[in-house]
């Protein structure tokens, strides 16, 4: 296991976007650092490519994904995050290519983020012999590392500047959350509270995933990984990310 230390994430940025398939994809981890920057008055602004309406066994997708989209609004909020949209790309499908590249680069354009955020897009979780990731994790994360580059493209999708979209050039980083190969953190000592009420926001989706009790669950896993994250950044509870410059 490698010991190197990680470095602060870059600050000197003002919009970011976080980019995810599912409802509580960015609070199993990001919403610590969320909060820090909203504190600090930076934008952030989240995109869903789907409504997670695949996601509960036990609650028909009809019903689920107009569920889990409250419980997402609700769950940012707890960060200082107003701007939440959906895609409406169907859970459990989503499909790598052109119209998820196309759409991801359309709100990167809107939103003119210099930071872009995403979850981890590798095949499995903790690297080599890790945890299968799921599909729509995948293409979503690939995507987006694509889409940073397509949106500052005039001739890719020109179709989004004749719709007012003009290109954007801006941005700077994508940090990819939920990596086995992080280099960056963020200090969580001021957020992780918040991450841990924010990620109980989506109860109804807990409840059918855990027999353990909501809050236990949500405080044990997000304390556990930032105090692991704390002996590479220098004692102190952090949120991790891969972070690609452009």
């Amino acid at each position: 296991m490698t010991t190197e230390q990680l470095q602060p994430m870059p600050s000197d940025w003002q919009r970011a976007l976080a980019v995810v398939a599912h409802p509580d994809d960015l609070e199993y981890g990001c919403a610590g650092a969320v909060a820090g920057w909203t504190d600090a008055g930076r934008e952030v602004t989240y995109l869903l490519a789907t409504r997670g309406e695949a996601g509960i066994d036990s609650v028909a997708p009809d019903r689920s994904g107009p569920l889990r989209e409250q419980e997402q609004r609700a769950s940012a909020a707890v960060v200082g995050v107003n701007a939440v949209e959906f895609l409406d790309h169907k859970d459990g499908v989503i499909e790598y290519g052109t119209a998820l590249r196309r759409d991801i680069a359309a709100a990167i354009r809107k939103y003119r983020p210099e930071l872009v955020i995403t979850l981890n897009h590798r095949e499995t979780w903790g690297g080599l012999g890790g945890p299968w990731n799921t599909p729509d994790h995948q293409a979503v994360g690939r995507a987006v590392l694509d889409a940073a580059g397509d949106a500052g493209n005039r001739w890719i999708f020109p179709e989004l500047t004749a719709q007012g979209l003009a290109p954007w050039d801006g941005v700077r980083w994508v940090a990819v959350a939920g990596t086995a190969t992080p280099t960056h953190a963020v200090d969580a000592t001021a957020g992780l509270e918040r991450s841990v009420r924010s990620l109980l926001e989506h109860r109804t989706y807990i409840e059918a995933l855990t027999d353990e009790d909501p809050e236990t669950y949500c405080r044990t896993f997000l304390t556990g990984n930032a105090q692991q994250a704390a002996e590479r950044f220098g004692g102190k509870p952090a949120v991790t990310f891969e972070v690609f410059n452009r």
